[in-house]
């Protein structure tokens, strides 16, 4: 990737007015500068919403769980050979690549194949690329999970009304790390009649280390507003490069949480850089989005199916009160009626908790 195309990059990120801090007016509203912007670009960067102890918290349990993790793809042990973490769930918890590789390049969500580079020689086979499921695994991402003024924001962009989608954590290890091929998260809804700018919900990406211009996602702005793209053709046109024009680099400080729609061309280049990037991302979908459609499921999504998995979020708001309780607590008005019952305690990890992720909501 050539130095110029970073740095235009990186000059154009910083001119497109969507970074500053969470806003509300007088009347609870998010700021009108916040939505102009978000639904501009297709993007924006809340900063410094993560902050002292629990982002200590964040990096130490990522830490911990990438050290206990299976050692490659096919053993269920650590490097050290004990138990790997994570076994004991139903669906994996980790999702692998080779260093420097593009894994999804060319399979039918995403584009043509991003530039491939060849590993250092004592570079492992395989290295974690996905920490899927990460609420059963960490409880600092149960507790930012349950954030009150990110969690208000869901309720202006989606209505009050919204549901989860999936949690992840995107992990780019320095010089090693698979770059993601250009894409659109969502899939469901492109040839709907009633489709807009925002059918397909969105995803926060709270960054846990400062990104930088090679480790960093990068966003095409406004293509969230041009329908389901060609990404094939784009890259034709613009002779076969993954670099593609006004693409720009997410630029973030440890702690600032964007909110990305997942309708915008996004995608990464391989981490040659000396920097890591760990980008925990968790999503949400209006509820008319979902009910009654068919998704990546077998069956459509019902109500007794969204009520469920949104279940969690009930769980995460009482989760953050116990670990901040001189916080205000988020009101999820869906779970009005269950408000005195959803209690972060033992018994709810084993018996709501576990296994959650396998009716994630995903269109």
């Amino acid at each position: 990737m050539t130095d110029e195309y970073l740095k235009v990059g990186e000059r154009c990120a910083y001119e497109l007015g969507n970074r500053g801090p969470i806003e509300f007016d007088a009347k609870g509203i998010l700021h009108e500068d916040i939505t102009e912007a978000y639904w501009r670009t297709g993007f924006y960067v809340f900063e410094g919403v993560v902050q002292g102890e629990e982002m200590d918290e964040l990096i130490a349990e990522l830490e911990s769980v990438l050290a206990l993790a299976p050692s490659s793809s096919n053993v269920s042990t650590d490097a050290t050979g004990r138990a790997a973490i994570g076994t004991e769930f139903e669906k994996p918890s980790f999702n692998f690549a080779k260093p420097l590789s593009d894994p999804y390049g060319g399979t039918w969500r995403y584009g043509g194949k991003m530039t491939e580079l060849e590993a250092p020689v004592k570079a492992p086979e395989e290295i974690v690329l996905q920490i899927m499921g990460v609420l059963q695994l960490m409880d600092s991402c149960l507790w930012l999970y349950g954030h009150p003024q990110l969690l208000a924001v869901v309720e202006q962009i989606n209505g009050p009304d919204f549901v989860p989608f999936t949690e992840t954590i995107w992990v780019k290890h320095p010089g090693l790390g698979a770059s993601v091929a250009w894409h659109q998260d969502g899939t469901t809804h492109w040839d709907n009649p009633e489709l807009d700018w925002g059918t397909h919900g969105f995803n926060y990406m709270a960054q846990l280390y400062a990104t930088n211009p090679t480790n960093a996602l990068w966003v095409v702005p406004g293509t969230h507003q041009q329908g389901k793209l060609d990404i094939v053709a784009l890259m034709q046109a613009n002779r076969d490069s993954d670099r593609l024009p006004n693409a720009v680099p997410m630029l973030c400080q440890p702690g600032d949480v964007v909110i990305m729609n997942r309708q915008v061309l996004h995608g990464s280049f391989p981490n040659t850089s000396p920097v890591m990037r760990a980008t925990y991302q968790f999503g949400f979908h209006r509820r008319a989005s979902l009910l009654g459609v068919k998704g990546w499921d077998a069956r459509p999504y019902d109500e007794a199916r969204i009520h469920e998995r949104s279940r969690i979020i009930g769980l995460a708001i009482d989760a953050r009160h116990q670990r901040f309780p001189d916080e205000q607590r988020y009101h999820y008005k869906p779970l009005s009626d269950e408000i005195d019952t959803l209690r972060w305690n033992n018994n709810s990890r084993k018996n709501l908790l576990k296994n959650y992720n396998l009716k994630d909501l995903s269109i």
